[in-house]
């Protein structure tokens, strides 16, 4: 087992990271950008290193400083948490090549599974359904008006580097594709220098499933069950729930062994999520994989009493799974709720600055990840994710009511955040009932949707 990890991420995933392996004996480094100086994660590490000024590139994506601060304060291994570099080839490249451990999958699998269009490709090739689309990578808008044609409207244009909603959009019809296809490109090579894109049918109102899965170095994979993240903005996750309302056992056993098959397929290691579009007649398609822990995997911890940060740590270490398949077992319902330094009302315009008061819930199943404090001030700089609120209860309909009661606990002063928005849906009727898809926002919250 590793002695010292380095946390190369910072705010609440940086705070979760620390505190996982202090329970666990270890040791850990945190560091920080010069606008970081006084953020939680750097007070809890049992050491901090400044690697910069607050620009990212300058600072959490900048790779030769975070190995150098590896190197310098002997640690093992590195955590890279979500975001910044969980997700760069390069970077996991480099930390083998330095002999440091990284603590998810190989720079290969990451390359492999992180081009849309090659894991498209992937999981075709191992009988996993993949929504109808194109089997090759394409680069210019005459060769994508040609594929669309065939696949047939409305098709969704994605860039094959893309996440979170960036390079991606909707074509209703030829008309509108030209434009679609010229400006998804180029926040494609805007975002990620990467000009190749790919196509799919637009599956109309589907919902968002996606299932955790857990491998090992020796061969074994287990999954632990879905996380429903149909209510989104603009492809951007605002509420997480496990399990989903929408599936039956017998389905639900079904999607979870074909995301087995997925991980397996590219003998995958460590954490990873398999992600699924629903469609009306439960019908269920590869969306992606993404080869990192996820924002909302609290919620898989709260149903499955796994801790899964832990669980990547000995896995990296060499360690077996600490579960098989039929140790698994999900209890309850939980629900997580993202609060953002946002205001809804203005476009969700980011408000960053000086927090002058905090006070978070507690009681029996409510859980607070967080690095906000009273006096804390929020930089400008990066995500506007203040904390995410967790509750557990013994079914859907407790959940919810522990979750309207701790929003309502839930006091952050000096700053617009989007907590009232938060209490709009958990109190709309068809969240109650379960009837929801990832149009939810901008159907019953056209306001908010734009």
């Amino acid at each position: 087992m590793f002695t010292k990890i380095l946390v190369a991420n910072r705010g609440e995933i940086a705070v979760r990271i620390i505190r996982a392996c202090r329970e666990m004996g270890i040791k850990t480094v945190a560091v920080y950008s010069e606008a970081d100086r006084d953020s939680l994660h750097t007070l809890l590490a049992d050491e901090a290193v400044c690697i910069g000024p607050a620009p990212s590139g300058e600072s959490y994506l900048n790779m030769e400083r975070i190995i150098s601060a590896t190197v310098a304060m002997k640690a093992e291994a590195i955590h890279p948490g979500f975001g910044f570099l969980s997700e760069n080839a390069r970077f996991a490249q480099l930390c083998e090549k330095c002999n440091i451990t990284f603590i998810g999958p190989s720079a290969e699998l990451i390359h492999k599974m992180g081009n849309k269009s090659e894991a498209r490709k992937t999981m075709m090739e191992a009988g996993v359904p993949v929504v109808p689309g194109s089997k090759e990578p394409v680069r210019t808008v005459e060769e994508a008006r040609a594929m669309a044609d065939q696949i047939g409207y409305p098709v969704m244009i994605k860039a094959s580097s893309g996440g979170g909603g960036k390079g991606m959009r909707i074509s209703w019809g030829p008309e509108d594709f030209d434009g679609n296809f010229q400006n998804a490109q180029m926040e494609s090579v805007k975002g990620f220098s990467d000009d190749t894109m790919y196509l799919e049918r637009y599956i109309e109102k589907p919902r968002h499933i996606e299932f955790q899965i857990m491998a090992d170095k020796h061969g074994h994979v287990v999954h632990l069950g879905e996380r429903d993240c149909s209510i989104q903005r603009r492809h951007q996750k605002v509420l997480e729930e496990s399990p989903s309302i929408a599936i039956s056992q017998e389905l639900r056993k079904k999607m979870g062994e074909t995301a087995v098959r997925a991980a397996k397929a590219v003998k995958y290691e460590n954490a990873g999520t398999i992600e699924f579009l629903l469609d009306k007649n439960k019908n269920f398609y590869f969306m992606e994989m993404n080869t990192r822990i996820q924002v909302e995997h609290p919620v898989t911890e709260m149903v499955t009493g796994m801790d899964l940060i832990q669980e990547q740590i000995r896995v990296a270490a060499g360690e077996t799974l600490s579960v098989t398949q039929d140790q698994v077992r999900i209890q309850g319902h939980a629900i997580e709720c993202r609060i953002n330094a946002e205001n809804p009302e203005k476009h969700f315009m980011p408000c960053p600055g000086l927090i002058t008061n905090v006070h978070t819930p507690g009681g029996n199943g409510v859980r607070v990840d967080s690095h906000i404090y009273s006096d804390y001030r929020v930089p400008p700089n990066y995500d506007s994710m203040l904390l995410k609120l967790i509750v557990h209860g013994k079914d859907r309909k407790s959940a919810i009511a522990k979750m309207r009661s701790a929003l309502g606990e839930l006091v952050i002063e000096g700053i617009e955040t989007n907590l009232d928005f938060q209490y709009e849906i958990l109190n709309h009727e068809a969240f109650q009932d379960g009837d929801t898809d990832t149009h939810f926002i901008p159907t019953y919250f056209p306001e908010y949707g734009k």
